[in-house]
Order: structure tokens, then C-alpha cells, then sequence
């Protein structure tokens, strides 16, 4: 696995930075969520962010959503600003962001498809027709190409989140934001929507920003983790440092707790 990392890492050197996040400061009422964090992603790399509940990892995800603003500093996503900017550059910025949620916001009243196809129609102006051809290749990919007609009720909360995936793909983001996509499912069904994530990590060239507390996942997928504490970056390293040897005894605290 090590050597698989390093060889992608060569393959995707010189691609460039694709997210960016300078000085950005984060408050809700008296509480700093983030607190003048810099904080970059390559192109193509896979990163995950680690750490206790309510160190800013998932507040970095809705800032890159816009569904929070940041307080102070300045957000670049592909060398565009986000934030600040008018709010149609944003809107255009953001179809590079795909987001896949802790919870699976489908659809009720849409089939399978539907919920896959209704956001490149509508957002991005494809054809029915080849929104369709684009939706089944991603729920194949998913391992639900024979549930194109059911409706969200009828699948299981493992089968529900691998929509969520493939309807978050279907918009052809530059960069996937995972939050915390299997703390809602069953335990028994945290494994199936793992191997789907591990299968687009290793299949494809997307770059993938996860906020997880399933380490085993955050081990085998990531080019990069970053520890979180406090809305700052306690440490960051190579999956084989900060869970073989961590420098920081906070990183140290934390894996011990967890693992």
C-alpha cells in the first residue's frame, strides 16, 4: 500500500493546488471554530482530517460549501477566489465542489435515478438523455445498477449514502467532500460504502477531502491526514507517520482514544 501511495503521489506531482485557505478565522457567538488557519490541497490528492468532535474539520467542509462564511481570511478554490466574491462567482466556483453528507438528503419522491440525474439537468444544462447514461455508469459504479427505479424508501441507509455518492460524482467535481458519510448507517453497513470510497480513490483521479473517524478508512485512502485541535493543525504527515510514529503527544492522545 505504501508503495501503491508513492507512485500515485510521483504520477499526480506538478498537477498544482486546487484548494486553498489563508488566514481564515471562524467564530460562532464567543467560540472560535477555526482560528487563522492556512491550509492547502493538491490537485488529485486524497487528504483526510482527523481529530476529537468540534475541532473545525467539518466547519472547513461547509466553508468550501458556502453553507458558512468564513469570519476573517480568504478561501481559493482552482485559483478562483471563493470567498469574498459576488455571489455568482460563487455559485459558479461551487460546481467544482461535490459534498456528500453525513445524512443522504435524497429525494423522497424521485427514483434512484432521478436523484442522480436531476442536478447535472438542471445545475449544469445536460441532456436528459446523457445525464441518464452518466447516472447509470455512476450506480454501477456504486454497485446499484439494479436500483434505478426504486425510490430512496426502499433501500437501505448503506444503499441510500452510495446514491448520495454517485449523485455528488454525477456533477463532475473537481474536488469530493466526504463528512462524515457512514457515522449515520447501521455498523453493518459502514464496510459496503467504505469499499465504494476506496474503489473511487483508487479508480480515479478526483480529489477527495474527508473528515472521518473511521481510521482504518483514513489509513488505506489518504496521500495526506492533518490532525485537528482546537481549529488549528496540530500535525500533519504521510497516513504511515501520523499512525505509526506522530510527533505531536496530542496526535498521540488522540489515536490512543481512538484506535
Amino acid at each position: 500500500m505504501h508503495r501503491a501511495r508513492q507512485e500515485r503521489a510521483a504520477a499526480l506531482t506538478g498537477r498544482g493546488e486546487l484548494v486553498r485557505l489563508e488566514n481564515v478565522t471562524k467564530r460562532f457567538g464567543d467560540h472560535t471554530v477555526l482560528d487563522g488557519l492556512d491550509f492547502r490541497v493538491d490537485a488529485g490528492r486524497h487528504v483526510t482530517l482527523i481529530g476529537p468532535s468540534g475541532s473545525g474539520k467539518t466547519t472547513i467542509l461547509r466553508l468550501l460549501m458556502t453553507l458558512t462564511r468564513p469570519d476573517e481570511g480568504t478561501i481559493m478554490v482552482d485559483g478562483e477566489q471563493l470567498f469574498p466574491a459576488p455571489e455568482k462567482r460563487v455559485r459558479e466556483i461551487r460546481k467544482k465542489i461535490g459534498m456528500v453528507f453525513q445524512h443522504f438528503n435524497l429525494f423522497p419522491n424521485m427514483s434512484v435515478l432521478r436523484n442522480v440525474t436531476e442536478a447535472p439537468v438542471t445545475v449544469l444544462g445536460l441532456s436528459r438523455d446523457e445525464a441518464e447514461v452518466r447516472a447509470r455508469e455512476l450506480l454501477e459504479l456504486v454497485g446499484l445498477a439494479g436500483k434505478c427505479d426504486a425510490r430512496p424508501a426502499q433501500l437501505s441507509g448503506g444503499q441510500q449514502q452510495r446514491v448520495a455518492i454517485a449523485r455528488a460524482l454525477a456533477m463532475r467535481p473537481q474536488v469530493l467532500l466526504l463528512d462524515e458519510v457512514t457515522s449515520a448507517l447501521d455498523p453493518e453497513l459502514v464496510a459496503g460504502v467504505l469499499d465504494v470510497l476506496r474503489d473511487i480513490a483508487r479508480s480515479t483521479d478526483i480529489t477527495m477531502l474527508c473528515v472521518t473517524h473511521e481510521m482504518g478508512f483514513a489509513r488505506d485512502i489518504s496521500d495526506q491526514v492533518l490532525m485537528f485541535d482546537s481549529g488549528r493543525v496540530v500535525e500533519a504527515g504521510p497516513p504511515e507517520q501520523i499512525f505509526g510514529d506522530p510527533e505531536q503527544e496530542r496526535t498521540r492522545e488522540f489515536l490512543s482514544a481512538v484506535l
